[in-house]
């Protein structure tokens, strides 16, 4: 068996380095301005497909015109109008600076905006359909964003599902989510299922119980998964 048929489908690290542990996985989401276009070039060698990280309704960096002056309450990011032009031209510049410097795909994050603002939704969408043509052939994976479904399943190759069985609670714990909730992910994770997209699953876990029963549920959906803690330091 070769390096690549018996590589892990999927890794999300948001820290540096640490390549020969990337290289286990054949897709690995990757924060863009921690590794340097030699280290990619290594992944890329080794058959790993680097995934730049990106966001498409918040912005943690200095105050700008698009944003809105609410914040996300977990992450502190500006929340913002994902249709101003000033917003549109800088993540449609991420994701070309990310390719340019030898990322094989995105990562499209907090596309879940409309569960807050529900306006927002046609804008992210429209927003993703730019990255699109911008970018293609380029691999284009989702995080959630059941709310602009099932319009988001024409313009992404793949669909992560953060979030599937456990929860991080308000109270800084890692716990299975309650029946009710993981009865509605079910549900969620067939529909997703229906479709062509590549499927993954991260979940947050602290102990081995916990993971074990994250990593189960989620192959028993379909899905292929992947643990690690809240902020994404394990690989």
């Amino acid at each position: 068996m070769d390096a690549i048929s018996s590589a892990q489908p999927i890794a999300l690290y948001y820290g540096a380095g640490e390549l020969p542990k990337l290289a286990r996985y054949q897709r690995v989401v990757l924060q863009p301005e921690f590794y340097s276009a030699a280290e990619l070039a290594w992944l890329n060698r080794q058959g790993s497909s680097p995934i730049a990280y990106l966001s498409l309704s918040e912005d943690t960096g200095p105050p700008a015109p698009w944003q809105r002056p609410e914040r996300n309450p977990d992450w502190g990011g500006a929340y913002v109008w994902a249709s101003h032009p000033g917003w549109v031209n800088h993540v449609l510049n991420q994701a070309q600076s990310a390719l340019s410097k030898g990322f094989q795909g995105l990562f499209l994050d907090t596309l879940d905006i409309a569960e807050v603002f529900p306006e927002e939704a046609p804008h992210v969408l429209m927003l993703v359909a730019l990255l699109r043509e911008a970018t293609a052939p380029a691999y284009l994976m989702a995080n959630r964003g059941f709310t602009l479904m099932p319009r988001l399943v024409e313009f992404v190759d793949g669909h992560l599902f953060e979030s599937f069985s456990v929860a991080w609670t308000r109270e800084g714990r890692y716990e299975a989510w309650p029946p009710p909730i993981l009865e509605d992910h079910a549900r969620l994770a067939q529909e997703l299922i229906q479709t062509d997209l590549e499927l993954f699953a991260l979940d947050y876990a602290d102990t081995p119980a916990l993971e074990a029963f994250a990593r189960r549920r989620a192959r028993q959906f379909g899905l292929h998964p992947f643990v690690s803690d809240k902020a994404l330091s394990r690989i």
